[in-house]
């Protein structure tokens, strides 16, 4: 099958879907609903076309939208910290050193075969399953009547704990250092010639 095609053809399922997720969820929840089904398609959808496209690029802003998502439906479990740590921690870091090691290794038109895609997915797709299935048994859901009145956000409390002198600010920080130290020598490693790593001519 020709590429624009598969293109075309999956493009155009994965919008059919989108709208038809996004018209369930306002039907269901009104605008929570919509607000869900939106992030869910970002999640969902960005993991999906990260999979399928073949540009790195183009992967890049897909996950990104995959982990904004993510963030999302953790602003709508009211976890807000949790949601600015996804955004700040993987858009902002884990994303970018992703990209720097996907661009700096050679690319490879012929990796991505469909049967190796469908075949990733429908793993994938049945260990979720699976784990759906079992926190549907086990979990307690629970009713608009029974739910408590929310808390009041702590990120405040939270971020001024980081900033203890007894906190977690040096291993942050430390973790921070050893990231930068990694990307630099690996794009050192990737940057050079051929030449520097053969054994020069007097050496044995």
């Amino acid at each position: 099958m020709d590429h624009t095609l598969q293109q075309r053809i999956f493009y155009g399922a994965l919008a059919l879907l989108v709208l038809v997720g996004l018209g369930a969820g306002l039907a269901a929840g009104g605008g929570a609903g919509l607000a869900f089904a939106l992030f869910a398609a970002m999640t969902i959808g960005g993991s999906l076309m990260c999979i399928w496209e073949r540009s790195v690029v183009r992967s890049a802003f897909c996950l990104m939208a995959t982990f904004t998502g993510v963030a999302g439906l953790f602003i709508l479990l009211e976890s807000d910290f949790i949601a600015m740590a996804q955004i700040l921690i993987y858009v902002g870091g884990i994303l970018v050193l992703i990209l720097f090691g996907v661009m700096l290794t050679p690319p490879d038109l012929t990796e991505r075969q469909l049967p190796r895609v469908f075949a990733g997915l429908i793993l994938v797709g049945a260990g979720v399953a699976w784990v759906a299935v079992k926190v549907a048994a086990t979990a307690r859901w629970a009713v608009p009547d029974e739910m408590q009145p929310t808390a009041e956000s702590n990120a405040r409390e939270i971020g001024v704990g980081f900033l203890r002198a007894d906190g977690y600010v040096v291993p942050f920080e430390l973790a921070a250092v050893v990231l930068t130290v990694a990307l630099v020598g690996a794009v050192y490693i990737a940057r050079r010639k051929r030449a520097d790593l053969e054994p020069q001519g007097g050496e044995s």
